[in-house]
């Protein structure tokens, strides 16, 4: 695949407002056009893909502080850690994920499963290996997802995905931040007269 490039739209000219060239100008009207805008039409300035990293992470991370505070809005009983850091794929730095949050609970027949939530800007299936998404598509904004989460053995991540939970260690996915959000209080309710509440939110 061809390595994308991408460039600063904040600095293009607006396509309605790009004039005729100098030449057919001329040609059409004999006249000489002596407006800047004939003569140095504004170029493109292309971002390297450090820059475009560097945009991608900063929003993701504005979007996880903004979804910590509204889970920790919910109940002064329900408190999650704020565990920000974003990661951007590697040849297409437009896209990534931020880590919002890590804790522990019992899950349904589960005892103890440490799990961590995250903010991606695409969507995606979690991959079966070694390969964290697997089928990425862009027609989706957001997805707000969890997976289980273990030390890591053998691996330069100091955490990896859980997969004897639920086989693939995903606890939920989902593109609407309101589902997210209940799922994230479901996971760190205490008991189940909370979780009741939550559910008939």
């Amino acid at each position: 695949m061809a390595k994308l490039r991408y460039f600063d739209a904040g600095n293009s000219i607006n396509a309605r407002e790009v004039p005729v060239a100098a030449h057919s100008e001329f040609l059409r009207t004999g006249k000489i056009t002596r407006t800047r805008s004939h003569w140095l039409a504004e170029e493109r300035r292309y971002l390297s893909h450090d820059e475009v990293a560097e945009r991608t992470g900063r929003k993701l991370e504005t979007a996880g502080e903004k979804t910590h505070q509204h889970i920790n809005g919910f109940h002064h009983s329900i408190q999650f850690p704020k565990m920000l850091f974003h990661r951007t794929l590697q040849d297409s730095p437009h896209l990534g994920y931020c880590h919002v949050t890590a804790a522990r609970t019992k899950f349904a027949r589960y005892q103890d499963v440490s799990w961590a939530f995250y903010i991606a800007n695409f969507y995606a299936d979690i991959g079966d290996n070694d390969n964290f998404f697997q089928q990425i598509d862009v027609k989706y904004s957001r997805m707000y997802f969890a997976v289980a989460i273990k030390p890591g053995e053998h691996t330069p991540e100091k955490m990896t995905i859980d997969r004897s939970v639920r086989g693939n260690g995903l606890l939920f996915r989902t593109d609407d931040p309101q589902i997210a959000i209940r799922s994230v209080l479901l996971l760190g309710a205490r008991n189940e007269q909370l979780r009741e509440i939550i559910r008939q939110l």
